[in-house]
């Protein structure tokens, strides 16, 4: 059984915050819980499901918390003001006793806001859960958390019920402030009122924002005992990072091995080196493959999707232990999201260090000129290298038309056919109508939740389907 079947089978949690997403008027509170249930027995799901909602019960209607209490749904009290911290304590506090294969879905719209970057780091571990998110407003920007489905808040409690044994739960009423658990409402409700918990509520306030996990995480780590003799594959952007002027080629590949038996790891590393090779320097590419690096092909509009699909090929030849490297800029997005759905060792190397420390959770990082000139101060790394053209050990590979060649000059032939240059052509067309279809697909969303949006651009949006009618 894989993972991802497991996990149809494992807990589910379900943190709740009450006041960006509460129940809306018309609708019964008692459909929260088999609503939610029901959404994921659309999708599978069919593990028992723990909800616990969030809020100030001080202003929560009695009839509300009594509908919720009947169902099973645990109700906590805190101030308006804590509740996406308490509520991400309360979700490391899970993680840490209930280890995948298990399910965690938010209710809130601040996950973009204040949960999105710790949790996504968190995602990244050896281990990651199945995550799922509802809100009242789309965020307005991609999360770099992957999530596996999201609602919108009404339209999930409008949807298919589950029908709940009501044997089967327990309901709780929990004072963050007093560590106070009652088994009633009106108990709850008392206590609420008391001098004793107005006092608590001053002298042990709750913090206001997020205690980051993974905060001090950064470090370049020295290799587990799993990795040090594991293989590494490494997928270098010349685009981003190229090789600097007047530099001798061949200390690329020694430069990167040193810098991985600095830290203990001394396994196989095959390397690919990504770029518009039309405009690299034949005694580069001679150089780099001479040294065993193989040579790739890809113009700069389909680079990214080439170095994706080369890691994602690699990992699925390889297993795990093993660690992966990309050498690149602005592949935040890419490398958070695809650490969360398949689990690596990932190092990364980059032309300038981010100005803030990155979502991508790494086991070390580098500057790329600071890692090109570790060979230059230990020359014993290319004693068994002359100054004579050595013979061709990498490949070279050509990205676009899908093609491989074993001799550098068949390569520079083959980049200047007439079937290349179509190919490359091709290419071209086909990311600019895909980048209109996505313009349009993107207007389309943002116009079934903005009236306004409609108007305003009504009419790019008529002449985008009329080209893709």
């Amino acid at each position: 059984m894989s993972l991802d079947d497991a996990a149809k089978t494992g807990k589910i949690a379900v943190w709740w915050d009450m006041k960006e997403c509460p129940v809306p008027e018309g609708i019964d509170a008692h459909r929260v819980r088999p609503s939610i249930e029901g959404g994921f027995k659309e999708l599978g799901y069919f593990a028992p499901v723990s909800i616990t909602a969030y809020g100030d019960q001080k202003q929560t209607p009695e009839y509300l918390l009594r509908a919720l209490s009947s169902t099973g749904v645990a109700v906590v009290h805190v101030r308006s003001e804590s509740t996406c911290a308490v509520m991400y304590e309360h979700m490391k506090n899970w993680r840490e006793e209930n280890p995948p294969p298990a399910s965690m879905m938010i209710i809130t719209n601040q996950m973009l806001d204040v949960f999105d970057w710790d949790l996504a780091r968190l995602q990244q571990q050896r281990t990651g859960y199945h995550i799922f998110l509802a809100y009242t407003i789309r965020q307005r920007a991609e999360l770099m958390v992957d999530t596996r489905k999201e609602w919108l808040w009404e339209k999930l409690l409008l949807g298919t019920t589950s029908s709940t044994s009501a044997g089967e739960l327990s309901t709780v009423f929990h004072c963050e402030y007093c560590s106070l658990d009652c088994q009633s409402l009106n108990c709850f409700k008392e206590h609420l009122s008391t001098k004793k918990h107005q006092l608590q509520e001053v002298v042990r306030p709750k913090p206001t924002e997020l205690i980051s996990a993974t905060k001090r995480w950064g470090k370049n780590y020295a290799a587990t005992p799993e990795y040090t003799t594991a293989k590494i594959h490494v997928s270098w952007d010349m685009f981003c990072c190229p090789i600097p002027d007047g530099y001798d080629a061949r200390r690329v590949r020694p430069s990167l091995e040193g810098a991985f038996k600095e830290l203990g790891y001394s396994g196989p590393v095959s390397i690919t080196a990504f770029g518009d090779h039309t405009q690299t320097p034949k005694r580069h590419l001679q150089a780099l493959s001479s040294t065993g690096i193989d040579v790739a092909h890809a113009t700069l509009g389909v680079l990214s999707s080439r170095i994706f699909e080369d890691l994602v090929e690699w990992r699925g030849r390889n297993t795990t232990p093993a660690t992966m490297m990309i050498i690149s800029d602005g592949v935040e997005e890419l490398l958070a999201k695809l650490q969360q759905r398949i689990k690596f060792n990932l190092f990364w190397a980059y032309s300038c260090r981010p100005w803030t420390m990155s979502v991508v959770l790494t086991s070390a990082e580098w500057l790329w000129d600071s890692l090109l000139a570790v060979s230059a101060t230990k020359r014993h790394v290319l004693r068994n290298c002359s100054a004579s053209v050595v013979e061709s050990t990498g490949m070279f590979y050509c990205k676009l038309c899908y093609t491989k060649r074993t001799l550098l000059d068949k390569f520079i032939k083959h980049l200047s056919s007439k079937k290349h240059l179509s190919e490359q052509e091709g290419c071209i067309t086909d990311r600019r109508r895909r980048a209109k279809k996505n313009r349009l697909f993107w207007l389309k969303a943002r116009v079934s939740f903005s009236k306004e949006q409609a108007v305003e651009e009504c009419s790019l949006v008529e002449e985008l389907e009329h080209v893709y009618r």
